[in-house]
């Protein structure tokens, strides 16, 4: 059960062992495969409107290649020390991305080197669990969990959630943070987080320079039932000339979501609406976002489907609907070959050449995007992963 409880804070501690004794463990993944994408995206020339593609091998498609280190110390009278430390890299190359705070985006904090996933420490006991340091934000996490794709491969969610608008519509992680995770209370925990730098590249000189994130995640996992309900704030700098969050006020994300269980088939749901408070010179941004999906085990095969629409309620906002299936073969506990295939169909009358999505590199940094802002897109990729 207190596994349970310290996942919830962080996606990164899903994985870790029960705590019963003082301990460090290496972990890590390593995933590799083969992409083609087809992408509709040439607004010019002569060969305007023909699709563009791409065909390459890459890592990290299912899931961020990372190496990490997890650990406890048994303080006595049900009192421990836990610690994690995590370092994404790329497995084409070997490289170290820069930091990504945001789906899509990334701030280099000086050298990207470090443990740019994830690195903090706390405290777990009866009295729940306390941690601070560079964390995966309770939305990230919760709505992870909720796509049956598992926020990786072309079938990911955030590929049409939110969009290029505002990367901030989809945080993943935060700098500077603080987050606590209350005790099990018949299946219910209730997970709060606090952090003063949310986009990474905050000037330190004063408080009014800083942009603030707030968060505040119920849920409730009992047996087939897994639901939750999450609310997450950005507030902009109150210092105008300062570092804000993309010359807004604030950005609000509220999503409900959540699976059910029947053994032969897994329904996934999930909805969230997302308002951007923009300055006085720009209207409001408003986007709601609809997901239904299914996962199915078959043997040691899981078959899998979404459908995904991101719905923009503004004046240059746009639609975008995402259709998703894959399949992953489990060759082991640790080891699994997937693969994946989506098409993203975007509104062809968005206006301001505004589209709603995501525009995200083909790496390991992005954990396997599409490229541009077009009419048209789909992806296809086969690839095997191993944990460690």
């Amino acid at each position: 059960m207190q596994k349970k409880i310290i996942a919830l804070a962080v996606a990164g501690l899903a994985s870790t062992a029960a705590f019963a004794q003082s301990n460090v463990t290496i972990y890590g993944s390593l995933d590799y495969g083969y992409g083609y994408r087809t992408d509709a995206r040439k607004a010019a020339g002569a060969n305007r409107g023909v699709a563009d593609s791409s065909s390459r091998i890459d890592g990290g498609q299912s899931a961020g290649n990372r190496l990490g280190f997890k650990g406890t110390e048994d303080l006595g009278n049900g009192l421990k020390a836990v610690f994690l430390m995590e370092q994404g890299f790329n497995g084409d190359t070997g490289a170290t991305p820069g930091n990504s705070n945001t789906a899509g985006a990334s701030t280099n904090l000086g050298a990207a080197t470090g443990f740019t996933r994830q690195a903090y420490v706390g405290l777990t006991g009866n009295f729940g669990t306390l941690i601070g340091g560079r964390l995966y934000t309770p939305h990230w996490s919760f709505v992870s969990s909720i796509d049956p794709f598992g926020a990786g491969t072309v079938g990911q969610f955030v590929n049409v959630y939110g969009g290029d608008v505002n990367a901030l519509l989809q945080p993943v992680r935060v700098d500077n943070a603080v987050a606590y995770v209350s005790p099990n209370f018949g299946g219910f925990t209730l997970t709060g987080a606090y952090s003063n730098n949310a986009i990474g590249n905050e000037n330190t000189a004063d408080n009014s320079q800083n942009n603030t994130v707030y968060a505040l995640l119920g849920q409730y996992a009992n047996g087939p039932i897994n639901v939750g309900l999450n609310y997450h704030l950005i507030q902009a700098a109150s210092d105008g000339a300062a570092a804000t969050v993309e010359a807004t006020k604030s950005v609000q994300n509220i999503t409900l979501g959540g699976t059910f269980d029947a053994k032969v088939v897994k329904i996934h749901a999930l909805y969230s609406n997302n308002v951007v408070d923009q300055t006085a010179a720009n209207a409001d941004i408003k986007i709601d976002n609809y997901m239904v999906g299914l996962s199915a085990p078959i043997g040691k095969v899981t078959v899998k489907g979404s459908y995904m629409l991101s719905d923009g309620n503004y004046a240059a906002g746009g639609n975008a609907q995402q259709y998703a299936v894959g399949a992953d073969y489990a060759l082991s506990k640790r080891t699994n070959l997937y693969t994946a295939y989506s098409m993203i169909d975007n509104d062809s009358e968005v206006k301001n050449g505004v589209r709603i999505t995501r525009g995200a590199s083909v790496s390991d940094a992005s954990n396997s995007g599409f490229t541009g802002t077009t009419a048209y897109q789909s992806g296809f990729q086969v690839g095997v992963r191993h944990q460690f």
